[in-house]
């Protein structure tokens, strides 16, 4: 069954990690509406889920051993992956970097977040520079793919771990 970034969160540091960027949130730059606005589909996913967007990043240690996971969350319009996200990965390399800290994304995704148009499909390319940085320097990156994993994050940081791995009869 499905659980939420936080979830991972307690799974991996117990209550022991530190949430970053948390100050980061989607908005309808674009505004774009369809059947509903996004204003309206963004205001619904934060109050259902208590989250500022797809993603959170936190910091914590398992065994001793310091790790930042950017963990994405499906409940929140599917896991879709607009600006907000792409730049959260994006800091949180940037805190790898810094810190010399291996990174792990776990990925629950059905693909770039529509609303945003050609802003998300660049997320795809932005993700995969940054991940190239921290390879150069030579810090481990480990993706978790998670069900589902899917679309455009499958094309691009999903796929890209040092260590890619994933759950037992996930859709990938």
């Amino acid at each position: 069954f499905r659980i939420g970034s936080h979830d991972y969160f307690a799974l991996l540091f117990g209550s022991r990690y530190k949430l970053l960027f948390e100050n980061l949130s989607s908005s309808n730059f674009l505004e774009f509406s369809d059947l509903k606005s996004y204003d309206d589909r963004l205001t619904k996913a934060k109050e259902q889920t208590s989250l500022s967007d797809a993603i959170s990043v936190a910091v914590g240690k398992i065994k001793k051993k310091p790790l930042v996971v950017a963990a994405m969350d499906f409940t929140f319009i599917g896991g879709s992956m607009g600006s907000v996200v792409g730049e959260k990965i994006s800091r949180a390399v940037d805190y790898s970097i810094k810190h010399r800290t291996p990174l792990m994304i776990i990925s629950k995704s059905g693909g770039a977040r529509m609303m945003e148009s050609a802003f998300s499909l660049m997320q795809l390319a932005k993700t995969s520079a940054k991940l190239s940085m921290l390879a150069k320097e030579g810090i481990p990156y480990f993706s978790f793919l998670t069900d589902p994993t899917t679309g455009g994050v499958t094309a691009s940081f999903a796929m890209l771990g040092d260590v890619n791995f994933a759950e037992p009869k996930a859709l990938i």
